[in-house]
């Protein structure tokens, strides 16, 4: 660890899931002890209540899209380091948001690389997807050539090229993740587009059917968040960490259908799977981590039985949450039935 002091952090999307998991994070980590943490989000799917409560936390509620609120925060706080993880992450779903996709997630992340450049930031982390990968062949490398297939996908791998451009051009220093299937507390159980785990859950408090489409033989691999934190926190201080894209998150794939089923089997509840149309997605999607293992040590990596019982645990508490319909939907052409349903 370093001796000199840390300047202001920026985490976007700090009310979400990802993100107040971070910030929680930032809050313990001796690196950042006196820190100021401020969260920016939109509160489009986090909840206020996420966010940590402490002196050192200052929350904002605003979009990435704001160029002029983004300038303003820069310029007030001159952040050193800035965790970018605002993004609406619905894969399926941006094929008919195409223009509330690219706003959001690209035009969003312009705006917090533009306003880092001017104002000097010291590290940009970006949380990325392995949906830049396309159905490329398993496990996936971040040497494998990305061939996004879903607008979600494009954004995130535009931001990608961006950084890297703008390091070579005005020497931004940056450090890439790519997440994938991430679950655990503090997920928005009530958003009917993805987190399946939470869609499970949710729906299982109401004692509703788990909704499956096609066969569920896609393969993922599960991630608990708890096991994403290190990397992203050590990400600014290793040298080797500079300029780099790695794969984060769950080694072990499990298919749709055995998740379903290791759901119902934490809530004691005999699996009622409601198996609809297939829709357009990858089907084999899990990637390789020894990058990641090489740069920052060994990760941790909870069994899906585990961070499941954890999860479940916290959405007992909560109990069952709304599920909201998306009211702005561009193209309605091949829109999955149950996502209309009201």
């Amino acid at each position: 660890m370093q001796d000199a002091k840390v300047g202001a952090v920026l985490v976007t999307g700090g009310a979400g899931f990802l993100g107040a998991h971070l910030t929680a994070s930032l809050l313990k980590d001796p690196e950042f002890r006196t820190v100021i943490i401020v969260v920016l989000d939109d509160l489009s799917g986090g909840f206020p209540d996420n966010v940590p409560v402490s002196e050192r936390v200052h929350f904002h509620q605003g979009s990435v899209c704001d160029h002029v609120l983004i300038e303003k925060l820069f310029q007030k706080y001159r952040f050193e380091f800035v965790y970018h993880l605002a993004a609406y992450a619905a894969e399926g779903l941006s094929h008919f948001i195409r223009r509330f996709n690219y706003t959001n997630n690209l035009i969003g992340s312009i705006n917090i690389i533009n306003a880092s450049v001017r104002y000097k930031a010291r590290h940009l982390v970006f949380t990325s997807s392995i949906a830049v990968y396309g159905s490329g062949q398993v496990p996936l490398l971040e040497s494998t050539q990305p061939q996004p297939e879903d607008p979600y996908g494009i954004s995130k791998y535009a931001v990608e090229l961006d950084l890297k451009a703008a390091h070579e051009q005005f020497g931004l220093n940056y450090t890439v993740f790519r997440p994938h299937n991430v679950y655990g507390e503090l997920q928005n159980i009530g958003d009917r587009y993805r987190n399946v785990v939470g869609i499970f859950m949710n729906r299982l408090l109401q004692h509703q059917a788990l909704p499956v489409f096609g066969d569920g033989l896609q393969q993922r691999a599960f991630s608990y968040v708890g096991d994403l934190m290190a990397p992203m926190l050590r990400a600014p201080f290793i040298d080797a960490a500079n300029g780099g894209v790695f794969n984060i998150g769950s080694t072990t794939p499990t298919t749709v259908l055995d998740l379903a089923i290791a759901v119902c089997h934490e809530f004691q509840i005999a699996p009622d799977i409601q198996f609809l149309p297939a829709r357009n997605e990858v089907k084999l999607a899990w990637a390789d981590h020894s990058l990641c293992d090489d740069v920052f040590g060994p990760q941790q990596e909870t069994t899906l039985t585990e961070g499941l019982h954890r999860m479940a645990q916290w959405v007992r508490s909560i109990g069952p949450r709304a599920s909201k319909s998306f009211d702005d939907i561009e193209i309605s052409e091949g829109l999955p039935a149950s996502w209309t349903e009201r």
